[in-house]
């Protein structure tokens, strides 16, 4: 009994010793969802997730991988030092007009579990994204692809 007894102990010793950490404990994300809002089809529009390191290591996100071919990602490939930030940019090509919903995994080093970001918005035609007044466009929280900004730019000075 006493020998049963040990090898359980040291099974749960080498359990606990050996056992990865949860995402959970490192690493924070502002959102873990971004709603793009109403974005026009065929203008790629892009969403920054900010991501804290809240472990006592340097942060290093291994992949961050969109779930379809209509997504594309890119995040901070160096390690992020302890309370500092790093970002994932996930940016969706709105080629089909209706809502979306595209999902990232994201995997942290040293961690043995995956984290599920989210975009999500409408792509409206041409036509109806022209007849949307400026508030009702893309959400403030999400970043615009650079094709995006120059729009918004070109529309302002058309006003002025």
């Amino acid at each position: 009994m006493k020998q049963f007894l040990f090898s359980v102990l040291a099974l749960t010793f080498s359990v606990v010793a050996f056992a990865q950490k949860k995402s959970a404990d490192v690493a924070k994300f502002t959102s873990e969802t971004i709603d793009l809002g109403k974005i026009q089809q065929g203008n790629p529009t892009s969403a920054v997730f900010s991501v804290t390191n809240i472990g006592s290591e340097p942060l290093i996100i291994e992949t961050a991988s969109p779930t379809c071919g209509c997504t594309i990602s890119d995040y901070t490939k160096e390690p992020i030092a302890a309370g500092k930030q790093g970002t994932i940019k996930a940016t969706y090509n709105a080629a089909n007009i209706g809502h979306f919903e595209k999902h990232l995994t994201v995997k942290f080093a040293g961690t043995d579990d995956v984290r599920s970001i989210t975009i999500k918005g409408d792509v409206l035609s041409k036509d109806d994204y022209a007849k949307l007044k400026p508030s009702e466009t893309q959400k403030e929280e999400a970043a615009p692809s650079k094709d995006a900004k120059s729009n918004k730019t070109k529309a302002k000075s058309a006003k002025s």
